[in-house]
């Protein structure tokens, strides 16, 4: 059955359906990754946003539900190709049954490097995939990603017990967190206890927790200004690490800005570079908005730059006991180059005393 994938532009691709069947408007966006699409699927991240994947083979290895990062939210999904006869042994069902399942549509048979390179040129833009060409572009150039965090973020607390000796307690506030940043810091001893994005610095504090950690998120970080005055009322008084909107939000409430880039870092093959040792690490990241590095107070230094084009990736607080980086150390890209910075917060809770 044909389906069409229509960008505001007006340009129009031509494919074939598969997944869910109904017409769906989202943000078009690309993800560089080789292999990992249950992980994108599945990650929060990608609250309103139809995902595209340059590699042109997807659904291999099938779907396995123990590799959810979460929910998932995406509005759509863009292959050259899907496999319909997935081979591994850990495999439940196929791509196909998980959209239909979730609801979501896909789109197969167009050309997505053809795709890739006009989003490159022109930036991202909304998109709609649908069985008939609309007439009007009206309403899909309308469509705008709003209240993102609040749509994914638990609606409840849960604790998750440390694996083994318990050393350190841990409060993770949920911007729309990826199950494998409660994993790391398990591994670690560390019992995690997980809140909705809008608990205020009072109750964290309250509970006397030995660390905050804010994680990954959805949206335009700038769009969450009562998440950022929290923030503030935290900064300083417990050891903090952030990753993604997490790193966004700290750097908002610490003084900064934020940008929306030209299409976003979308992958888990993205290199960063340590401005503090001169190492150049292979990174996950799915991010379409950076901290402005210029506009950081005199207390944040950046320490990892975007390889690609220096944007802010890493900022350091170190006199308020803080720091964040914009990739995902908990996705073992390199396999696990970048790990390193969950003991770094681990050691920074021991310090503290």
């Amino acid at each position: 059955m044909k389906r069409y994938l229509v960008l505001e532009d007006g340009t129009v691709y031509e494919g074939k359906a598969f997944g869910a069947d109904v017409d769906s408007v989202g943000e078009l966006v690309f993800n560089t990754g080789v292999v990992g699409y249950i992980e994108t699927l599945t990650d929060p991240s990608y609250y309103g946003q139809i995902v595209m994947q340059t590699f042109p083979l997807m659904g291999n290895y099938g779907i396995i539900e123990a590799d959810f990062e979460g929910e998932c939210h995406v509005r759509g999904y863009v292959v050259r190709e899907w496999c319909r006869q997935p081979s591994n042994f850990r495999c439940e069902y196929d791509l196909d049954t998980f959209l239909k399942r979730r609801g979501v549509p896909g789109i197969c048979g167009v050309d997505t490097r053809a795709i890739t390179q006009h989003i490159r040129e022109h930036g991202v833009m909304n998109a709609v995939i649908c069985s008939e060409v609309p007439a009007s572009l009206d309403k899909l150039k309308d469509y705008a990603v709003v209240d993102a965090v609040k749509s994914v973020s638990t609606g409840v607390t849960e604790i998750f017990p440390a694996q083994g000796e318990k050393k350190h307690n841990i409060t993770l506030i949920d911007y729309g967190a990826k199950h494998n940043i409660e994993r790391e810091l398990q591994r670690r001893g560390c019992e995690v206890k997980v809140v909705p994005y809008d608990t205020t610095a009072e109750a964290v504090l309250a509970e006397h927790p030995d660390g905050v950690m804010l994680s990954n998120g959805p949206g335009d970080p700038a769009e969450n200004v009562a998440c950022v005055a929290e923030l503030k009322k935290l900064l300083g008084k417990v050891p903090i690490f952030g990753i993604c909107l997490g790193h966004q939000l700290l750097a908002l409430a610490a003084g900064g800005r934020t940008e929306k880039l030209k299409y976003g870092h979308r992958g888990a093959n993205q290199p960063c570079k340590d401005l503090t040792t001169g190492h150049t690490y292979i990174t996950s990241q799915n991010h379409g908005y950076a901290v402005v590095a210029d506009s950081l107070p005199s207390f944040g230094k950046v320490r990892f730059v975007n390889a690609n084009d220096l944007t802010c990736e890493g900022v350091e607080y170190p006199e308020y006991r803080a720091f964040t980086v914009q990739f995902h150390p908990e996705a073992c890209a390199g396999p696990m180059d970048t790990s390193f910075l969950f003991d770094k917060f681990m050691d920074l809770m021991n310090e503290r005393g």
